[in-house]
């Protein structure tokens, strides 16, 4: 099994740098969980026994919805190789009320682990297994001259015949030639129907007994062109190569060290002193559920048993209605660093569409460059835009950064819309300055019947 990946040695100046290159601002909270994932560098490097003493600080990120907690969370995940799961916890309840069990999280982090895993280990068998692949593709395409004869003149022409058949499928000369496969069927099995997570809860994996005792993935054989079906093949070898019991060791070893679980809507669960009724009762109920999995404790999935003692839990929550201190002491306990997120500025608009390596308008441009749409932005109308997606928040709800998304979609339209076949070559220069943007959307600030409709 392939060692941890040197990502996740980097430390917390060089994981707020990368983050800056996605996210403006809030560099609070980037330096909180920067400090937090080099926390779990530093804690292997101890001791064993002093290391099962050494817990995560599970954060608190405060602020109102699109200005970044998401993002910061699943970015810094994805920058470490880390399994990153995010719930909401508005989904969870006490048992007995409606919702899911709190435990599935875990067992969601575990299936998202074993996919990083996985991922790795068919990257690193791929040079194998198009080597087994092409001797493969050789079998069906001269299977039937290879069984002719056992003199020796017969073992020399099927040997010639062989290499000559190798050297035409590397020129790309039999690409069009069909060779017959079997490939799994796309029917789901029956015995999917009973993998629910009360049989999870119990460590019980139905898929695998049904495999052993011949219930698995049904199978079909198809004619297919060498071009597709080597892919196909690939794929097939390379699953062979890889140790499925590894992959789930692994995968619970890093969904245990290096998992995060991003508890949104935290908020959504706090309890208020002078609320009372079924709602309150369940919404404690969820924070009580939640607790022996942020404290550490033991989850049965269907590869085996996972600790949450070290899993990292970032909750998030615009708290409007009620502060992080709402939340019952002991759960208060566990997420001891709590981080306030900026409301974003005009300034902070306009740094978002110029700043970020993918920003909007580069997505934007390269969308419309598949079309034959030469699309550029002036710096007068990505400050317009700013000017306009700040002005809609102060006057409507405040959704951060997410009222770009429609702005852009407004001003866009027309290009959008007719760049596949209505487009005259007249409008295929787009230049996006203060009037253009002003003639398209100026009217989202003018009339506010219109605009409480769009986003």
């Amino acid at each position: 099994m392939s060692p941890q990946p040197k990502k996740s040695e980097l430390t917390p100046t060089e994981i707020v740098a990368a983050l800056d290159r996605h996210i403006v601002g809030q560099h609070d909270a980037k330096r909180a969980v920067a400090i937090a994932i080099r926390n779990r560098w530093r804690r292997r490097q101890l001791s064993e026994s002093l290391r099962e003493e050494v817990m995560p600080k599970n954060i608190i990120l405060i602020g109102s919805t699109g200005v970044g907690k998401t993002e910061i969370a699943r970015r810094v995940a994805r920058l470490v190789d880390a399994p990153f799961l995010k719930v909401e916890a508005s989904k969870y309840t006490e048992v007995g009320y409606h919702g899911r069990d709190v435990e599935s999280m875990v067992r969601d982090l575990v299936d998202v682990g074993i996919g990083l895993v996985k991922e790795e280990e068919l990257h690193r068998v791929q040079t194998e297994a198009k080597g087994k692949v092409e001797d493969r593709l050789l079998d069906l395409l001269v299977g039937e001259e290879s069984t002719a004869g056992s003199e020796p003149e017969d073992i020399e022409r099927r040997r010639k015949t062989r290499e000559t058949f190798r050297a035409k499928l590397r020129d790309g000369k039999l690409e069009e030639r069909e060779v017959e496969i079997t490939v799994q069927s796309n029917q789901t099995p029956f015995v999917e129907l009973f993998s629910g997570s009360g049989v999870e809860q119990m460590g019980i994996d139905i898929q695998g007994l049904a495999s052993k005792f011949g219930g698995g993935a049904k199978t079909e054989t198809r004619r297919l062109p060498v071009s597709q079906a080597r892919q196909t093949l690939i794929d097939q070898e390379a699953e062979k190569l890889v140790d499925q019991d590894k992959v789930h060791e692994e995968a619970i070893r890093r969904a245990e060290h290096s998992g995060i679980i991003f508890l949104d809507e935290i908020d959504k669960i706090v309890t208020s002193a002078d609320s009372h009724g079924s709602a309150e009762v369940s919404r404690e109920g969820v924070q009580r559920d939640l607790l022996p999995i942020v404290e550490g404790s033991t989850v049965h999935t269907r590869y085996g048993v996972v600790r949450t003692d070290h899993v990292l839990f970032i909750g998030a929550g615009a708290f409007h209605a009620a502060k992080p201190s709402d939340l019952i002491p002991e759960l208060q306990g566990r997420f001891p660093i709590r981080v306030e997120l900026e409301s974003l500025s005009r300034e902070a608009f306009g740094q978002i569409l110029r700043e970020p390596e993918n920003a909007l308008p580069r997505q934007y441009a390269e969308l419309l460059a598949t079309e034959g749409v030469k699309l550029k932005f002036d710096a007068t109308g990505i400050d317009r835009i700013a000017e306009l997606a700040w002005d809609l928040n102060q006057r409507q709800q405040n959704i951060g950064a997410r009222r770009l998304y429609a702005l852009f979609e407004k001003l866009l339209e027309e290009p959008l819309f007719l760049a596949p076949d209505a487009l005259p070559d007249a409008a295929r220069d787009v230049m996006v300055d203060v009037e253009y943007v002003d003639t398209r959307l100026n009217y989202l600030v003018q009339d506010d019947t219109q605009s409480g409709y769009i986003l």
